[in-house]
């Protein structure tokens, strides 16, 4: 029956989609309507095709409830992925949202705070066919009398819970709504609205909490966000994949995606920093140096510039333009919106000069040129290509792009900006000039800042584009109106209306120039000051200084949900406390919170990964593992000319269904791509950050340490990749940390 209604919904949206799309023509607001009625309707097929797969998922028995009751008097819930209501009888609700408060119960119920559920059903499918029941009493008296003992635990739907977590992985991360635990809740539905720290260690479920939490928040409260948006930002591309298919499973497709290389529109990372660079550009240092850069692209000549305007000599001298760039700079604003003060000052210089020049009266007294003559002559001065080339010069109009790229190929401007001669040859970038990294976007988008956009000139150019499409518009009615032989003017039949007494100039040329309808997200992709409702970043302490300036004025509200581990930063230029980050954005209004439960990583992948902890951070405590997997990790040493085929061979080991990773040092992986295939991933760790695989082959963990500044960090996440199975090879010694590894002659 559930089925019937979500077909019936998906078809009445088709009908309706179809019918608006056939309407054309009307007023303005007609034509605005019938957009938004686009848009909706086309989100709405989204939906209901995204909820096919598990439309309902669980069902609770409440006792004591008024509707929904069956015989036995219980309030009978069934909760699913979208609400469906039945129409034709009241509206009374068929299904729940898994995000309505009435379907909280089902996540938070346990045996000793059963908050009036007698049982709870996880419901399995595949398609539109049920292929399993589960049902969890946790009313001791119900228990008993259906010959069930309901656990003590705090796990609730554990057999649901660990099928799931037993699962075969297939690149692509699925959302929980169906095994959602409380203190995972508790986040979704935080009611804080500033800052929500999530501090989880690894396999706490930090991001299907935050995805969850983004689609909590987009149903509680779409007014306000279904204009701003909601941005997510997630460390690399091969992540906002791997979690690409969470939201819209969830309903939810106006969310964007983004890594903080993406968020500057237009520029995508196309090459790779090393990590002293990456460490200099992520530090707050840079807003110094990128301010220097600036100014030093504001000039003054240290010899007079010779010009020859209307035949005559003029000199744009040292003390013109420091007079000029004085007036520029006092008006604090950024370079380019400053730069039409530099020229008015040069140019009402050389005008005045000019004037002393041919408008001298020989006589004395005043000057013979009138007010009107100067104001012709400093027209005729802007327009000038030798005095405009002069001004260029010295305050040129400038792109973040290119005052960058200049930066970064010149190690004179590098030393002039303020950096040592250690951080000039970490950053000198002469053979990639106008292609960037991702530590540049936030640079980029603090150039943005401090040159601001003098879009005077494209406004009026726009307005010309305008002005031509109603002329040709106009034009085009005009050759309709003079098409109709004059001599059946009188013959025609006055109801009968042509085209230009259906649409004038503007209607037709507004018709012509119409764009597709953009959703929310994709008109933010394109809008560098487009400012969110709300913000959500992944992997949040692998973020810079500087990355944080870009996120934090993308979110002047600072209503944001961040989650990540202090313990697993690997980026030099991340953080190893959230109190430094935000405080000075934020003051005291932040608050932490923290999963413990460990879903991911099995018990005795953990008892290894335990020991790398206490070396990062001795107070941390480590999230405890709900399951076993029945696999020890183990460690095979070999010589280092057979390291890549004992990886061969464990990989053969591995063949099975499911996900393998080989984790493994930057000049390995380079070499080892012909290893890859749809169910193995060969990778750094840097680029497996917030994925998991059933399986992980570490490779020479030693220079895995060795290679970063944060090498301990590394290995504590590639350890804790697995949901299964841990091996490690290696040529050079173990290093002490995973001494506990027991050793294995064969994989």
């Amino acid at each position: 029956m559930l089925y019937t209604h979500l077909d019936g919904l998906r078809e009445y949206a088709k009908t309706r989609l179809s019918r608006v799309l056939r309407e054309t023509g009307g007023t303005p607001q007609a034509r605005s309507e019938r957009e938004s009625y686009t848009h909706m309707y086309t989100e709405d097929i989204a939906k209901y095709d995204a909820a096919e797969h598990g439309l309902c998922f669980g069902r609770i028995d409440v006792q004591g409830g008024e509707d929904g009751k069956h015989a036995d008097g219980e309030d009978v819930r069934y909760i699913g992925r979208l609400g469906i209501l039945d129409e034709k009888n009241d509206y009374e609700s068929l299904l729940l949202d898994w995000r309505a408060p009435q379907a909280r119960p089902f996540y938070l119920a346990t045996p000793a705070a059963p908050d009036g559920v007698v049982r709870r059903r996880h419901i399995r499918s595949r398609g539109r066919t049920v292929t399993a029941l589960h049902d969890e009493y946790l009313d001791l008296d119900a228990a008993l009398e259906h010959g069930d003992t309901p656990s003590a635990g705090g796990v609730a739907g554990e057999s649901a819970l660990l099928a799931a977590l037993n699962a075969a992985r297939t690149g692509q991360m699925h959302d929980i709504v169906a095994t959602i635990q409380a203190e995972q809740d508790a986040v979704i539905r935080s009611e804080h609205r500033s800052v929500l720290v999530v501090q989880g260690g690894p396999g706490t479920g930090k991001t299907a909490v935050a995805l969850h939490r983004a689609a909590y928040l987009l149903y509680t409260y779409r007014k306000q966000l279904a204009k701003s948006g909601v941005l997510i930002v997630g460390p690399n591309s091969r992540f906002l994949d791997y979690i690409g298919q969470v939201l819209p499973s969830l309903g939810e497709t106006g969310v964007l995606l983004s890594t903080v290389g993406e968020l500057y529109p237009g520029v995508s990372p196309t090459v790779e920093d090393s990590p002293e660079a990456g460490e200099i550009k992520g530090s707050l240092d840079m807003v110094k140096v990128l301010t220097k850069a600036v100014r030093d692209r504001q000039e003054v000549p240290r010899t007079p510039i010779r010009l020859s305007f209307d035949t005559y000599a003029l000199s744009l001298d040292r003390k013109i333009a420091t007079k000029a760039r004085g007036r520029a700079r006092s008006s604090r604003r950024p370079h380019n919106l400053a730069r039409p003060i530099f020229v008015s000052g040069v140019i009402e210089a050389l005008a005045d000069q000019l004037a002393e020049i041919i408008g001298s009266n020989p006589l004395g007294g005043a000057n013979l040129l009138s007010r009107d003559d100067l104001h012709d002559i400093r027209s005729e001065m802007r327009a000038d290509p030798g005095i405009v080339a002069a001004i260029d010069s010295l305050w040129p109009e400038l792109t973040p792009q290119q005052v960058l790229s200049d930066l970064l190929a010149s190690e004179e401007r590098l030393a002039s900006a303020g950096l040592s001669a250690e951080e000039v040859a970490a950053l000198y970038r002469p053979d990639a000039y106008g292609q960037f990294s991702a530590a540049d976007a936030p640079l980029l988008d603090e150039l943005a800042e401090l040159l601001g956009v003098d879009d005077a000139a494209e406004r009026e150019r726009a307005k010309r584009r305008w002005r031509k499409q109603i002329a040709d518009a106009q034009g085009a009615l005009d050759i309709l109106t003079g098409s109709a032989p004059q001599d059946l003017e009188d013959d025609l039949d006055p109801e009968l209306l042509m085209a230009y007494d259906l649409i004038d100039a503007t209607q037709l040329a507004e018709r012509q120039n119409h764009r597709r309808h953009e959703t929310t997200a994709e008109r933010a992709a394109g809008d560098r000051t487009w400012t969110y409702g709300h913000v959500i970043v992944d992997e949040a302490q692998e973020l810079s200084a500087m990355a944080w300036r870009t996120i934090m004025r993308r979110i002047p509200n600072r209503w944001m949900t961040l989650v990540g581990d202090t313990a697993q930063t690997g980026d030099p230029a991340g953080t190893e406390s959230w109190q430094e980050i935000l405080e000075p954005y934020v003051a005291n209004r932040w608050r932490r919170t923290e999963l413990t439960v460990n879903y991911r990583t099995p018990a005795e992948i953990m008892r290894i990964a335990h020991a790398v902890l206490a070396e990062i951070d001795p107070e941390q405590v480590p999230p405890q593992s709900v399951r076993e997997s029945g696999f020890e990790p183990w460690a095979r040493q070999v010589d280092e000319d057979a390291v890549l085929e004992a990886v061969r061979t464990a990989l053969e080991d591995e063949d099975g269904p499911g996900t393998t990773a080989v984790l493994a040092p930057a000049r390995l992986v380079a070499e080892w791509e012909h290893l890859a295939s749809p169910s193995v991933t060969v990778a750094t760790v840097k680029d497996v950050k917030g994925l998991e695989f059933d399986a992980v082959l570490l490779v020479e963990p030693a220079e895995i340490l060795a290679d970063s500044s944060r090498g301990m960090n590394d290995l504590y996440v590639a350890l804790t990749r697995a949901t299964q199975r841990l091996g490690v090879v290696h040529s050079a010694p173990l290093p002490e940390v995973l001494s506990g590894l027991p050793s294995a002659t064969h994989c």
